[in-house]
């Protein structure tokens, strides 16, 4: 056998083990929709406290808090926003809001960052000693982004499904924009590569050890939250919902789902906006190494570029091995197409994306070494993130 066919069966390998053995990631079958209609209502609705981190985020605000106000909870509900730092008038448009709406909503002005903190664990700390200093402190905390709209009845779906779980933990994926062009080609594939990282099933079976979520949208049960050492057991954490969501497995159940309800707001009108935010913590998943950066890259060629290269240039054995493992690839990647909407045909494009994702790590280990790592709205914020 031949380099170029250890190659290709490789690969082939690869995706039948990925399809067969990962958690069933590619089915997208974890979804927050079906959740509210499995379980039954809770005899008493707990109270819950939503906590929203906010750093020039006015433009978003009008559809996200507002979405967030509007929920028709059974139960005691408020919402704790923190003002970090802006400049752009969030907290303005934010106590616009909240005089229009029929639900009781705090605004923070966040204190300065302190060292070894980063920017959105921080904020989100304020907020929650906030909620927690009441008579009433909440049983459950949403900690949601600003960018973050929620249909009706999501909160709802979210309790009922927590309590009736006993979960530390229950977060969805928000479902990103994909409108631009630059959206239409990477952003389905950004949610393929985070489930096959983190396979949802195995997240939210109890005794596995893979854990994440996601930082959009997580309920979380603030004695559990208390019991783990408070949000400040993350605080240097770049990555802070896979890190919430690892600290809080070992305090009971978690649970992590896909959704159409709970959606992103926020655009990624070009190219250069989809790279930031990747680069933004893809190295920072490497926890910073050369070594699993180099080890990366090499698996990706093999699995995602290899495929369609050999089967159009190589010769037998090797084509055929690497054209199977093409069309495994295409079919895996087909019911997160339908998720975005988009065309079957999308998934002979898949190789070809892997490679800008592969370009998009690359650059973020750049960044780094130029000092620039973990860069979010002026803040640089990778070396709080190594420590």
């Amino acid at each position: 056998m031949t380099v170029i066919d250890m190659i290709a069966a490789i690969g082939l390998a690869a995706w039948l083990y990925l399809i067969l053995f990962n958690g069933g990631f590619w089915l997208n079958s974890e979804r927050e929709e079906a959740e509210q209609s499995k379980f039954p209502e809770p005899k008493v609705w707990p109270r819950v406290t939503a906590v929203i981190p906010a750093r020039n985020e006015a433009d978003m605000l009008p559809g996200s808090l507002t979405s967030l106000a509007a929920q028709d909870y059974p139960g005691e509900f408020s919402i704790v926003l923190v003002d970090d730092q802006s400049t752009d008038g969030t907290a303005d448009v934010a106590r616009a809001i909240a005089a229009k709406a029929n639900r009781r909503i705090t605004i923070v002005d966040g204190a300065q960052l302190p060292a070894r903190w980063t920017g959105k664990v921080w904020a989100m700390h304020q907020g929650i000693a906030t909620a927690s200093a009441t008579e009433t402190a909440p049983d459950y905390l949403l900690l949601t982004d600003a960018d973050i709209g929620y249909g009706p009845g999501v909160l709802k779906s979210l309790v009922v499904s927590a309590t009736a779980n006993d979960r530390a933990m229950t977060s969805v994926m928000a479902k990103l924009k994909c409108d631009s062009v630059a959206e239409r080609w990477l952003i389905p594939a950004f949610i393929f590569f985070f489930q096959m990282l983190y396979p949802f099933r195995r997240v939210n079976r109890v005794g596995d050890r893979t854990a994440a979520a996601a930082g959009g949208c997580m309920l979380v049960e603030r004695s559990a939250l208390e019991r783990a050492g408070g949000i400040g057991a993350i605080r240097g954490a770049l990555i802070d919902d896979c890190a919430l969501g690892k600290l809080l497995k070992t305090q009971g159940a978690i649970w992590l789902g896909l959704s159409e309800r709970v959606v992103s707001l926020r655009p990624y009108e070009t190219f250069e906006d989809i790279r930031r935010m990747v680069a933004r913590s893809a190295y920072a998943q490497l926890y910073y190494s050369p070594v699993l950066l180099a080890g990366t890259v090499v698996a990706m060629a093999v699995i995602y570029i290899a495929p369609p290269a050999l089967a159009v240039f190589a010769s037998f054995p090797a084509n055929m091995l690497a054209a199977a493992a093409y069309l495994l690839m295409f079919l895996a990647y087909q019911p997160t197409l339908r998720f975005y909407n988009r065309s079957p045909i999308w998934g002979f494009a898949l190789p070809l994306i892997a490679t800008a994702y592969v370009g998009f790590t690359l650059d973020s280990a750049y960044q780094h070494m130029r000092g620039r790592g973990g860069l979010w709205k002026g803040r640089v914020q990778a070396e709080v993130g190594r420590q």
